[in-house]
């Protein structure tokens, strides 16, 4: 009797609470999405981007997020990681995703604006007409759109349209976007929205410059100014001086160029000359655009002088080479020395342009692939999140609708509950049983692979001299140090009677390409001077054998070769495309050794490299090293450097050549900090008395 009591009166309150949970679940579901979104707002402030994506997971499986939410909150997570393919694979489902409420329509304004920016920027002109054109279709028809939102998709919409040459539906976009923007502008309390319109006014004119329509680009940089206007209008704007100069700064640089190539170039002139002396016409933007001008101008010289400290400036503002930056920084740089005839900076910017795509290449085959198994992870993650939901709604109806049964059956449940958590364990023990075996499979493979790259490294290592000649009045010695498995570098001597050659070099690129070639130049340096060439004619051989047809891959080699004799110190050298040795050192204060400008062995086939010499370095102390000395890296990525090496060897009193090396290699480790080395190190000191 009390059991039956108990079983009605636990039933009883049971409905009760879930009759009470149905009636106030939809206001509280939008309290709840206002607190997941506030959450979610200040991880972003903090920049706690995997929190964030923790969080729209849970959210969203606990139905405090929407779908378009969540993905959008991971589109921005993924954005600011630097994951802009996958942000772009969240940001396509945000928008392509169902709008139930008021609150999704604003979110999907939101992913729009974003998706078709980041479309835009990366050149898919026609993606992004088709989602800023859908978007603003959609906010007429549901009245969601704020005016910052209409003002910016139609700007894009004409840009895009620029860019596919349709210029008249262009203009007629840029007018409509212009009307949004002077209303946001002149209808300002704050100033942000003033610094937008004038933003959306240079971004037209930076299209109609890069589109080459220079003469359309002029009344939309009076229009920039005409929003700088009105936001000095404005009560407290004197607190924002340096920001209304820099802008009007930007104006001018833009009206430059815009002067320079229709024709007006003593205004231009003026115009360039006022602003570059600014604090934004040398910040690393103003810059760029100034170089726009300096190379309409065929003013080389000044451009090539702009872009000197160029890596300072990537370094200032933490920019890696990535194939894009390249395209925008490393290419102007060389054409402006090409313009202005400095064959030795260009050659220099050349090679490290290669270098640079090296890395940038493989790092960007890295990145495709996070991203992409990120995108498959993640698509996992959204079936289990929806399985999730499914199972959470059914629960819900199912206590609605049957609680009483719920109770009676609580004992059934149990059972089968109980059985399916032997099922699953079984299933989770076959699963781990499967991955353990997948496991040792990877881990017999990676293996396999660590030592055959041991014994490369092995070989390549027996290709370069360990022990150096014993003879009266020769101090030799040299060490090589490969930043992966296997490297680039190499070193080599002979010894002929009194006559020693002796070479350093150092092949584009790293890994087991670089080590292949390396191989073939050690060996073709060893045959060549056997045959007691000299130095520039061993260098000419060499490209014939590494330049043309069959350097596919289009490798080449910075190398030094050298051949004294022994008795009087006299020295023939070439040096073809590598960085000048120092000479001398402590009390013969050293200097960097002036070498002609050959090309690095194995670019262009039909070269005759040129040879110089030196009376004698008896006394003078020669070192050669590659560029995994000067250009070693901190954490912070500052560079050891060539002032330093020059400091080292002038300060520093060495007992020995070996001394010499081993010294400058702690230095460098020194200065890296436990950062990884960025290159592979290999010197080479040589001392006659």
């Amino acid at each position: 009797m009390r059991e039956g009591r108990f079983i009605i009166i636990t039933t009883a309150l049971l409905s009760l609470l879930l009759l009470n949970a149905c009636s106030g679940g939809g206001r509280r579901a939008k309290i709840r999405a206002s607190r997941a979104d506030s959450i979610l707002y200040a991880e972003g402030e903090a920049r706690n981007y995997e929190r964030i994506l923790s969080l729209a997971d849970s959210f969203q499986a606990l139905g405090d997020l929407s779908e378009l939410n969540a993905n959008r909150w991971r589109g921005v997570a993924y954005y600011y990681q630097g994951l802009h393919r996958t942000s772009e694979f969240y940001y396509k489902k945000a928008v392509n995703a169902e709008i139930r409420d008021a609150n999704d329509a604003l979110n999907y304004n939101k992913s729009a604006r974003r998706l078709a920016q980041m479309l835009l920027h990366k050149g898919d002109y026609e993606g992004a007409l088709r989602v800023a054109t859908e978007a603003l279709e959609k906010m007429r028809q549901n009245g969601s759109g704020s005016e910052t939102d209409f003002a910016l998709l139609t700007n894009t919409v004409g840009c895009c349209e620029l860019n596919l040459g349709r210029f008249k539906p262009a203009a007629e976009n840029f007018a409509e976007a212009y009307k949004m923007f002077h209303d946001l502008a002149t209808n300002d309390t704050t100033g942000r929205r003033a610094q937008l319109a004038f933003e959306g006014m240079c971004s037209i004119a930076d299209e109609y410059l890069g589109a080459h329509h220079y003469e359309e680009a002029s009344p939309w940089i009076d229009r920039a100014e005409e929003m700088i206007t009105i936001y000095e209008q404005m009560p407290g704007s004197e607190a924002q001086a340096k920001t209304l100069a820099s802008a009007h700064d930007k104006i001018n640089l833009l009206r430059a160029i815009a002067f320079q190539n229709t024709g007006q170039e003593k205004e231009a002139a003026k115009l360039f000359s006022a602003s570059a002396r600014t604090p934004y016409g040398k910040s690393s933007e103003g810059r760029l655009y100034a170089n726009d001008f300096l190379v309409a101008a065929s003013r080389f010289e000044e451009a090539a002088d702009n872009f000197r400290d160029l890596n300072r400036l990537l370094s200032q503002n933490d920019i890696t080479l990535t194939l894009d930056n390249i395209q925008q920084y490393l290419l102007p740089k060389y054409r402006a020395n090409v313009g202005a005839h400095r064959t030795d900076s260009a050659i220099a910017i050349g090679v490290q342009i290669s270098n640079a795509l090296d890395s940038a290449i493989h790092s960007a085959k890295q990145n495709d692939a996070a991203e992409l198994a990120t995108m498959y992870d993640t698509q996992q993650k959204e079936a289990e999140i929806a399985q999730q939901k499914e199972r959470l709604t059914h629960q819900r109806l199912i206590y609605t609708g049957v609680a009483l049964v719920l109770v009676m059956s609580f004992f059934f449940i149990y059972t089968l509950h109980k059985r399916q958590a032997t099922h699953r364990l079984q299933s989770a023990h076959e699963k781990l049983q499967h991955a353990y075996d997948q496991l040792e499979v990877t881990t017999a493979a990676k293996e396999r692979i660590e030592s055959e790259l041991r014994i490369a490294r092995d070989i390549q290592k027996s290709m370069v001299p360990s022990s150096f000649p014993d003879r009266e009045g020769l101090d030799m010695y040299a060490s090589m140090t490969p930043a992966k498995e296997v490297g680039g570098d190499l070193y080599g001597y002979l010894l002929d009677g009194d006559k020693l050659y002796f070479c350093l070099g150092d092949v584009s690129g790293k890994g087991v390409p670089a080590s292949l070639f390396m191989a073939q130049a050690t060996r073709l340096f060893h045959t060549l001077a056997k045959q007691g060439m000299m130095p520039a004619e061993i260098c000419t051989r060499m490209n014939e054998a590494l330049s043309g047809e069959d350097n596919e891959s289009g490798m080449f080699v910075t190398f030094f070769l050298g051949l004294v004799d022994l008795n009087t110190g006299h020295l023939d050298y070439c040096n073809a495309g590598h960085n000048p040795p120092v000479i001398g050192g402590n009390e013969n204060h050293g200097e960097f050794l002036d070498v002609l400008p050959n090309a690095p062995i194995g670019l262009w086939p039909d070269l005759e490299f040129e040879g110089e010499q030196l009376d004698t370095i008896k006394g003078h102390p020669l070192f050669l090293y590659t560029d995994g000395l000067n250009e070693a890296e901190d954490k912070e990525k500052v560079q050891f450097g060539d002032d330093r090496l020059l400091d080292i060897l002038r300060h520093t009193k060495f007992d020995s050549a070996q001394h010499v090396i081993e010294h400058l290699g702690e230095a460098v480790e020194q200065h890296r900090k436990g950062a990884e080395p960025n290159d592979d190190l290999t010197m080479l000191c040589l001392r006659i008395s």
